[in-house]
C-alpha cells in the first residue's frame, strides 16, 4: 500500500517539506499529484523525524502545494532493462526519447547499484583497442579500467568520445561488445552531434544513449550517469558483454551536485562543491571492472572538462585519485591543428603494463612505447632550447631528435577522428618514426627487436 500525504508545508526552489511522514526511507521516489491530475516527481533528500525534504526533478513553478498530495512509492530510483536497450536513446531519467516503442523490461534496477566486493574483482589484463594510436600505443586501455580525459574549455573531447564509442573493440575474443554513452548537461548541438554520429556510422546498433541537455533539471543530470552505469552492469553482468561505458561531461555533474549540496545549505568545501564530492564520485568510478566466474566486465571513460584549463581543480584532481590514470587534451597540440590532440607526456594508465605484449598486442610494444617516450620528451627538450637560444645551439643529434619530435605529432598523435588504426598499424608507425633516429640511440628496445623490427616498418612486421 502506498503512503499518501496530504501535508506539504513549504516548497523553496526544487525542495519541498512534507510533514508528518512514517516509514520514509532516504532516496525513495516520490509521486506529487496535484488537484487538475498533474503528476510531478522527486526523490527523498533527508528524513528528520517526521519530516522529508523531497527534491523535485521537474521544478516547483506553477506547483499549488493546499492541494497536492506526496506519494511515497516506496523504492529509489529505477532503470527498466532488457535485451532491446540496445540501439536506444534515453533520456536522463530512462525513458525512451527516439520516438520508439515503449520498453518491455525485463526486471527493474536499482541506480545506485551494489557495491563489487574486492575480493570477488578480476584483475584488468586485456587489450581494449579504441583505434587511436596515443591511446593505444602510449596510453593502452585494458577492460576493466577507468581511464578519465581530462580536456579544457572549447577541445575537441567530445569528437574523441564519438570516435572511441565507434571504434573500441576487444581483440581475440567472441564475446559481444557494447558502448554505453551517458552525456551529461550537454547543449542540443552536441546531442545531435552524437546521435548523428552513431546512426551515420551504425555504431547506434551496439550503443545505448543517455542524453540529459543542460536546459534539464539538477536532479537529473544527477541520476543520469548511475542510469549510463546501471545500463552497463545488466549488459554485463547479466549478458555478459564486454561494455565500454563513457560519460561527458563529468564537469557538469559536479556543478549539479554543487546546485543541489547549495540548495540543501550544506556547509561547501572546495571550491563550493560538496564535501563529499571525493566519495560521491568514488561510487560512480568504482562500477567498473571485471567479476570472477562472469565473462562481462565494464570499462569506464569519464570526460571532464577543467575549468581555466586546472588540473589542481577539485574534479580533476579528485578524479585522478580514483581512476587508474589520465588521458589529457593539450590545447597547445590543438592550436596546431593536431587531432586528437592528446597530450602524450602528462597522460598515463596505470596499467598499460598489464594489457600489452606477446598474445595481447605485440611481443615489441613496451619497449617501442619506453623508446617513443623517452625520445618525444628529449625533442621537445630540443624544440624548446631551440627556440630560446636558436637552431645554431643545437647538436646534430639534437637536430635529429627535434626532427623526430615534430614527426611524431603530425603522423603518430594527428590521425583524425575518422581513422581507426590497429595496433599493429600502431606500432609501425612507431618503429617508421624511429627510424629518423641512428639505432645506437634506441637503448629501450631489446637488440632481438632491433634486429627483427628496425627498419622493418610499413607493413614489413609480422604480429607474433
Amino acid at each position: 500500500m502506498l503512503k499518501e500525504y496530504r501535508t506539504i508545508k513549504e516548497v523553496v526552489g526544487p525542495l519541498m517539506l512534507v510533514d508528518g511522514v512514517s516509514g520514509v526511507k532516504y532516496d525513495e521516489l516520490v509521486e506529487i499529484e496535484q488537484a487538475n491530475g498533474e503528476i510531478r516527481s522527486g526523490r527523498v533528500l533527508e528524513i528528520n523525524d517526521d519530516k522529508a525534504l523531497v527534491q523535485l526533478f521537474e521544478g516547483s513553478q506553477g506547483l499549488k502545494i493546499s492541494d497536492a498530495k506526496a506519494r511515497f512509492l516506496g523504492h529509489s530510483i529505477e532503470l527498466a532493462v532488457a535485451p532491446d536497450i540496445l540501439g536506444r536513446v534515453f533520456d536522463g531519467m530512462g525513458r525512451p526519447k527516439d520516438g520508439g516503442p515503449a520498453l518491455i523490461a525485463e526486471k527493474h534496477m536499482d541506480i545506485n547499484g551494489t557495491p563489487i566486493n574486492p575480493a570477488a574483482r578480476d584483475y584488468p589484463d586485456e587489450f581494449i583497442q579504441t583505434g587511436v594510436s596515443a591511446i593505444d600505443g602510449l596510453n593502452t586501455l585494458v577492460r576493466g579500467q577507468k581511464l578519465p580525459v581530462f580536456s579544457g574549455s572549447g577541445m575537441p573531447h567530445a569528437e574523441l568520445a564519438a570516435q572511441i564509442a565507434r571504434q573500441a573493440t576487444v581483440r581475440g575474443t567472441d564475446s559481444q561488445f557494447a558502448v554505453v554513452f551517458a552525456a551529461v548537461g550537454i547543449t542540443f548541438e552536441e546531442a545531435d552531434f552524437f546521435i548523428s554520429d552513431f546512426n551515420r556510422t551504425g555504431a547506434i546498433d551496439r550503443t545505448v544513449l543517455f542524453v540529459n541537455l543542460a536546459n534539464d533539471p539538477a536532479i537529473e543530470r544527477i541520476s543520469t550517469p548511475r542510469m549510463a552505469l546501471t545500463a552497463a552492469e545488466y549488459l554485463a553482468f547479466d549478458l555478459g558483454m564486454h561494455v565500454l561505458v563513457i560519460i561527458t561531461d563529468i564537469t557538469n555533474y559536479a556543478e549539479a551536485l554543487r546546485e543541489v549540496s547549495a540548495a540543501r545549505k550544506e556547509v561547501p568545501g572546495r571550491r563550493g562543491y560538496p564535501g563529499y564530492l571525493y566519495t560521491d564520485l568514488a561510487t560512480m568510478y568504482e562500477r567498473a571492472g571485471r567479476i570472477q566466474g562472469k565473462p562481462g566486465s565494464i570499462t569506464q571513460i569519464p570526460i571532464l572538462s577543467m575549468p581555466e584549463d586546472d588540473k589542481t581543480h577539485p574534479i580533476p584532481d579528485l578524479t585522478g585519485y580514483i581512476t587508474e590514470g589520465q588521458i589529457i587534451l593539450a590545447r597547445e597540440l590543438n592550436r596546431k591543428g593536431i587531432t586528437p590532440p592528446i597530450d602524450v607526456l602528462p597522460s598515463l594508465s596505470r596499467l598499460k603494463d598489464k594489457g600489452i605484449g606477446k598474445g595481447k598486442t605485440r611481443e615489441d610494444h613496451a619497449d617501442t612505447m619506453n623508446q617513443l617516450f623517452a625520445a618525444y620528451a628529449r625533442g621537445k627538450e630540443a624544440v624548446e632550447l631551440a627556440v630560446i637560444l636558436g637552431d645554431a645551439a643545437l647538436t646534430d643529434m639534437d637536430k635529429l631528435y627535434a626532427k623526430f619530435a615534430d614527426a611524431f605529432e603530425r603522423e603518430y598523435v594527428n590521425q583524425g577522428f575518422e581513422t581507426n588504426r590497429t595496433i599493429e598499424e600502431t606500432l609501425d608507425i612507431g618503429w617508421k618514426l624511429l627510424s629518423i633516429l641512428p639505432k645506437s640511440e634506441l637503448r629501450r628496445i631489446r637488440q632481438e627487436y632491433l634486429d627483427k623490427y628496425y627498419p622493418g616498418f610499413a607493413g614489413d612486421a609480422k604480429e607474433v
